[in-house]
């Protein structure tokens, strides 16, 4: 019987704090609909604003969204003003952005993914005015333009680490609006990630001028970006971890398959440069001495290690 006994501890005797930790491993969605409901010793600890500093809710397409976003405001009211980070995923309104930006005054990262046309850019300027110790702010496929770019860095000027990520196309039209608007309105960024973006080398120039304390910069499947000249040097030059239009994008976590059925080949346009360079900048992926490079170039960091916990 003792030996039954110790193999099967009673959860209600553990220290409060070793439940929390335990409790803290299931999930927002885990803790809300299942754990508080358990007992009242596992209701009290789930009321504990500090369980709610960071808020992950994925749509798994299980739950309905309309049930997630109760679930989400409800997560939001627990953490007490306390809220620090939160992950939203598949699912998102207005009206939700907005519930968490007027009772979340402490948010350092905010995350959504896949929320398409989900939010409107007044949403997103209102709930902007309202986070001003945001420093991380990181968009997945999400609808985000050279508009919201200028409010985000108008009024967030705390942001140290932006992502606006996008699927890509074989064929992109070339667009530099959002990277100077990243260049103009977010100076204090040590950390970029443009994954699919449109921009050429002129919007990756800006943004090496006018960030001077950029660290880590992604530039996977950025078609247009054929660093010609000294933009090469540059980039090498200024960013401790660099990540090239080409190079693999292993670890990204989404779907990398590129838009637009047509055959990759160097013949397409040739007149406006684009191909032709990109098969010249593989080249010289294949020149580089990666073992001149100091061991820094390879580092991870909290933003950039996508095995730390702190990636998103």
């Amino acid at each position: 019987m003792e030996s039954t006994a110790a193999q099967n501890p009673n959860w209600l005797e553990l220290p409060p704090e070793v439940t929390a930790s335990i409790l803290h491993r299931l999930g927002a969605i885990e803790l809300l609909e299942t754990a508080q409901k358990v007992c009242t010793p596992w209701r009290n600890i789930c009321k504990d604003p500090a369980m709610w500093r960071t808020v992950d809710m994925r749509n798994s397409g299980d739950t309905d969204p309309y049930d997630l976003e109760n679930l989400t405001m409800h997560a939001v009211d627990l953490s007490r003003g306390q809220l620090e980070g939160i992950n939203i995923e598949n699912f998102a309104s207005d009206q939700l952005l907005l519930y968490i930006a007027d009772r979340s005054s402490q948010l350092k990262r905010l995350r959504l993914v896949h929320c398409k046309e989900d939010i409107s850019p007044e949403a997103f300027s209102e709930a902007f005015k309202k986070l001003p110790l945001l420093e991380e702010l990181h968009l997945y496929f999400t609808a985000f333009d050279k508009g919201d770019i200028e409010v985000a860095g108008r009024f967030c000027t705390l942001l140290k680490s932006f992502k606006l990520n996008r699927q890509a196309y074989k064929h992109p039209g070339k667009c530099d609006d959002e990277a100077l608007a990243i260049a103009e309105s977010m100076p204090e960024l040590r950390h970029l990630q443009l994954f699919g973006s449109m921009m050429t080398d002129n919007g990756l120039c800006a943004i090496l001028d006018k960030c001077p304390h950029l660290e880590s910069l992604d530039l996977r499947q950025c078609f247009n970006v054929c660093l010609a000249g000294d933009v090469w040097t540059r980039c090498f030059a200024q960013i401790k971890d660099l990540k090239l239009p080409l190079d693999s994008t292993d670890g990204y976590g989404f779907d990398t398959e590129l838009l637009d059925s047509e055959k990759f080949d160097s013949d397409f346009d040739e007149s406006e440069g684009s191909w032709s360079e990109l098969s010249d900048v593989g080249m010289l992926y294949d020149e580089v001495d990666y073992d001149d490079l100091t061991d820094d170039y390879l580092d991870y960091d909290d933003y950039t290690d996508p095995n730390h916990p702190d990636y998103w």
